[in-house]
């Protein structure tokens, strides 16, 4: 493969940002959820091959690796990390590319995120660098535990940094955030399983109704927030599941609730999570239900490398399609598994504006998402360029 030298800054053309398009297009077409990414993972591996880049695939069960190499061992090995799962909702954008899957949609952004990285493959793999960049295609984000299982298959091994970039459809194409330190909250998934006594609804006495208890229980974890965290620290307790009975005229014997904690301060964390299963014991008691809490699949937080800021956005304000590089604000409460690679290497995501002016689309995890794709020539620019500025770091008075 014919190299040529690095030049200051890479930007897309019509035709790769066509390309790009493309990609992004099929992918949303044709989703596929958590670690079920197999024909998605197919197609990028096709992809990678136009362009004369080998990949390997099955790495964390549907995840693709890709790297790039000076083909010496000289320099540092930098990671750019796409995640590629879709969700499971119905979409009702009517794009005349929608989901074919029933019931399945890409409605985070994740299509894009691909189509970034493969642009950015398609601008590195000319150029000369000195170092190796690893490019990894991550299932399950939205599972919560793909880049969990891409760290187990040893993806980070010589790695020094890793970066990423999330769609943000709330903010302007042009405009990236970059920050340093904590930007998407701790995740903690909770089941709280429910048992009583099952009885005739015209007899309630003779019976232990779960129902009434997971409907105090609802209610009153939302004390844990208003009452029990400072309110300079954002925290938030959702429950999003509620199962319960089986008949309108029988009292139902077991109730399940699943939900959320969220917090971006680790003594708020620790506080919320201690104080649910308070609650959890407290309502059991009360009502004379069994309980039972469980925490699984928790996701740390994302915390940016300062280090690994200061490049992001340098190389963000190097890219003419940048027209501002922001702060986000105050951490989000959505959370990241991008968290996972960052407790291994020092790393930073940053967040790409992609919004539209058509009104009530854009809202992610909602059927109705979508994204300005101009924004596929800023993040394939930003990746490219971001790695390069990385593996040139030890000249620019960076180094750790």
């Amino acid at each position: 493969m014919r190299r040529t030298r690095y030049t200051s800054v890479l930007s897309v053309d019509p035709e790769l940002q066509k390309w790009m398009r493309e990609i992004r297009r099929q992918i949303h077409n044709n989703p596929e959820l958590s670690f079920q990414e197999h024909e998605t993972a197919a197609f990028i591996q096709k992809k990678l091959a136009e362009i004369d880049i080998e990949s390997i695939g099955s790495i964390a069960k549907t995840g693709v690796v890709a790297t790039l190499s000076n083909n010496t061992a000289e320099g540092q090995t930098v990671a750019l990390r796409a995640d590629m799962d879709a969700l499971p909702i119905s979409e009702e954008t009517g794009l005349p590319y929608c989901s074919k899957n029933p019931g399945v949609m890409h409605a985070c952004g994740h299509d894009g995120h691909v189509a970034m990285l493969l642009g950015a493959a398609a601008l590195l793999r000319t150029q000369s660098f000195p170092g190796t960049i690893k490019l990894l295609f991550q299932p399950a984000e939205e599972y919560g535990n793909g880049a969990m299982h891409m760290v187990a298959a040893d993806v980070l091994e010589n790695v020094e940094a890793i970066f990423a970039g999330h769609i943000d459809t709330h903010i302007p194409v042009g405009t990236m955030t970059v920050d340093e330190g904590i930007v998407c909250a701790w995740a903690d998934p909770f089941h709280i399983s429910l048992r009583g006594r099952s009885g005739h609804a015209a007899r309630p006495h003779e019976a232990v109704d779960t129902v009434v208890a997971a409907a105090n229980l609802v209610l009153s974890a939302q004390t844990l927030i208003s009452r029990g965290v400072d309110p300079n620290r954002s925290a938030v307790v959702s429950i999003g599941h509620v199962q319960a009975g089986t008949a309108q005229n029988i009292i139902a014997q077991n109730a399940l609730l699943r939900g959320t904690v969220r917090s971006t301060h680790e003594q708020t964390r620790k506080n919320t999570l201690e104080g649910l299963n308070r609650v959890v014991e407290s309502i059991g008691l009360m009502h004379g239900v069994e309980t039972d809490l469980d925490f699984h699949n928790c996701i740390p937080a994302v915390e940016n490398d300062p280090i690994a800021a200061v490049i992001a956005r340098n190389a963000a304000e190097e890219i003419e399609v940048v027209t501002s590089v922001i702060s986000q604000g105050a951490p989000s409460l959505g959370a990241e598994d991008f968290a996972f690679y960052q407790k291994k290497v020092p790393g930073c995501m940053v967040r790409f504006g992609a919004a539209l002016e058509r009104e009530g689309i854009g809202v992610s995890h909602s059927g109705r998402f979508d994204f300005n794709e101009e924004v596929l020539s800023v993040g394939a620019s930003w990746y490219a360029n971001v790695a390069m500025q990385w593996l040139r770091k030890n000249t620019s008075g960076l180094e750790r």
